[in-house]
């Protein structure tokens, strides 16, 4: 019997957050950088980058 391929996860793993990570979203919400541009520095999701802030309180996101 033939032994069906095992598919690999699609799924992204978790990274956890640094000291270091939290510090620069900070610096980041206090001078307005639009949340892709963070997610790029940061290498992480957009909405990663938006659940994050929301936990820690800091405005951030969309200005007008």
């Amino acid at each position: 019997m033939a032994k069906k391929a095992a598919k690999k996860s699609t799924r992204a793993k978790r990274k956890a957050w640094t000291k270091e990570d939290v510090s620069s979203l900070k610096t980041h919400s206090r001078q307005k950088t639009p949340v892709v541009q963070i997610a790029r520095g940061l290498k992480r999701s957009a909405g990663a980058i938006r659940q994050k802030a929301l936990s820690l309180g800091l405005p951030i996101g969309h200005r007008r």
